[in-house]
């Protein structure tokens, strides 16, 4: 899941870099749909037109630091009161 994604900031890593140094970049169908100052903003803006689980938020550094990948999952609970 999101592997292609994860492959595009690979292969463009030292362009995205140029651009958008330090940001987090939202990144889905292998183009850069969004970029925020902080990954909570990246996630909550996304979040209004886009599905959770079908883009990625990368913090666009350079080196191999940026390479820790951490996948978030929500799940919602009912409860019968």
């Amino acid at each position: 899941m999101l592997e292609k994604e994860f492959k595009y900031y690979l292969d463009n890593q030292t362009e995205l870099v140029k651009k958008f140094n330090g940001k987090f970049i939202v990144i889905k169908d292998e183009q850069v749909i969004g970029v925020y100052a902080s990954h909570t903003e990246a996630y909550n803006e996304t979040l209004k037109t886009e599905k959770l689980g079908t883009f990625l938020i990368q913090h666009c550094i350079p080196g191999t630091d940026s390479y820790t990948q951490t996948f978030h999952s929500q799940v919602i609970i009912h409860a019968r009161v």
